[in-house]
């Protein structure tokens, strides 16, 4: 999948892309039609950076029932040609989700869309999935036969469906198949099931990887055998280490992680920082300057890890340094250091805004540090951050670090957070928003009432709901 491109973030489409609070409230007062035109390029051109982690299918679900929107746009790219030329679950995922929604909320056309394309589109097994927690059995009953018409009656096919029986997200449907008083349906599921779980005891009972007894060059050889094939095995390597090694090995991984193969080096790294061996700090120093990039990476994870106060004092050091050990150094102190580390945290933040704009995967943990440090003076940075990035994630902590640094949150952002297309920001915006905005009211008590509302935030705005229905 291709990175999506974000229009800017003052417009109606680059908010909705973004999943912001203020995309719902203008788009409850721009024309009907501009809305629904951005509302359907959003969901039929997903604008996640991660899809698997971001949230939007709710908020765009939501979005359709308050302009009663038609879902034409999403029927037409849900059975296009391209669904069968692209078959990356990842281009029809976000429509299908969002008509799970709106099955939830009484869309019959939402549910019929969703039966319709778990019989014949290829991302069927979403469908089946978003059904399987929405739909009654008659509905799902209704389905077994298209299903399994996609897998051959060979060993191969029966062997194919049997993986799908295993993997399967929600196994409602298979099992109300299994028990389907059509024979032919019945017998082919439940022996899937039954092979699935002879396969799962199979893999069990032979486990690749590290055995009891290995010596420490064997574990470096395994780190470095992952390297060859493309795999970074360095992390549980290191716990193979912790297993196997003993005082006598300490020379050992000292001299791999100096000199030693990809592998070993940053296996060893990892373990040495794990353990906060004293000579750790000065190989990771060693392996930042001389090693190649994975090495480098492996050396900067390991780092970031340490607990000591030592490594928060060697943080102070390296702060100011311009290279990924300076960066890791800034996240160090965000995540435990103290009030007198402001000043740095606060250095690194700008910094990272500076050189790589507001989408950099740094500025997750220096947002953090920022609200837990109470570092007023980052508040303009971190309203820089919450309009810009297109990461809702980020955004959220973002909103979490303003109230916690920003006094007008409460009566600014908090207000659209309401509407966030994330749970836990919105969350956040519950527990904060001021009440003397009359959207604030009436958007409490409809979380309040919303039955696809998550708990938490439930939980939040309930909070402050006093007796009688009073917000306070």
């Amino acid at each position: 999948m291709f990175d999506p491109v974000i229009a800017p973030s003052g417009t109606l489409l680059g908010l909705l892309q973004r999943g912001r609070g203020d995309g719902t409230l203008h788009a409850l007062t721009a024309p009907r039609s501009e809305t629904l035109e951005a509302l359907n390029h959003c969901v039929l051109h997903d604008p996640r950076h991660d899809w698997q982690v971001e949230n939007r299918s709710l908020y765009y679900a939501r979005l359709y029932l308050d302009l009663r929107g038609e879902l034409d746009a999403i029927e037409a790219h849900l059975f296009d040609v391209e669904d069968v030329l692209d078959t990356d679950e990842s281009r029809t995922g976000l429509g299908l989700a969002v008509l799970g929604h709106l099955a939830s909320y009484g869309r019959r056309d939402a549910l019929a869309l969703l039966r319709r394309y778990a019989a014949q589109g290829t991302n069927w097994a979403w469908a089946l999935d978003e059904l399987a927690l929405r739909d009654d059995d008659a509905g799902l009953r209704a389905l077994a036969v298209p299903v399994l018409a996609r897998f051959a009656t060979d060993p191969e096919g029966e062997a194919e469906l049997a993986a799908t029986v295993r993997d399967a997200f929600e196994p409602r449907p298979w099992r109300l198949w299994a028990d389907d008083p059509r024979e032919s349906v019945a017998t082919r599921v439940r022996a899937a099931q039954e092979a699935g779980c002879f396969d799962r005891w199979q893999r069990q009972m032979r486990p690749t990887g590290p055995r009891p007894g290995w010596s420490v060059q064997a574990v470096f050889a395994w780190a470095q055998q992952g390297i060859e094939r493309g795999a970074a095995l360095y992390v549980p390597a290191a716990r193979c280490l912790t297993a196997v090694a003993g005082p006598e090995d300490r020379p050992e991984i000292v001299r791999a992680a100096e000199d030693g193969t990809e592998g070993a080096r940053c296996t060893a790294l990892r373990y040495l920082a794990d353990g906060n061996d004293p000579d750790a700090l000065l190989l990771i120093e060693r392996a930042v300057a001389t090693g190649p990039a994975p090495v480098v990476e492996a050396a900067v994870d390991a780092f970031e890890r340490m607990r000591s106060l030592a490594a928060v004092d060697r943080a102070r050091r390296w702060a100011c340094r311009p290279d990924a050990l300076g960066a890791a150094a800034g996240r160090v102190l965000a995540c435990r250091g103290g009030a007198q580390d402001r000043d740095l945290v606060l250095a690194a933040l700008r910094e990272a805004v500076r050189g790589e704009g507001p989408d950099a995967p740094t500025l997750w943990t220096l947002v953090d540090g920022a609200g837990r440090l109470g570092i007023a003076c980052a508040a303009p940075v971190l309203r820089h951050i919450y309009r810009e990035t297109a990461s809702s994630h980020l955004r959220g902590r973002a909103a979490r670090a303003l109230a916690a640094t920003d006094p007008s949150y409460g009566s600014g952002f908090a207000v659209e957070c309401l509407w966030d297309c994330e749970e836990s920001t919105r969350e956040i915006a519950a527990r904060h928003a001021e009440t003397g905005d009359t959207r604030v009211v009436e958007r409490l008590r409809r979380l309040a009432a919303d039955p696809a509302e998550e708990a938490e935030v439930q939980t939040a705005v309930r909070s402050r709901i006093g007796p009688g229905e009073t917000v306070v």
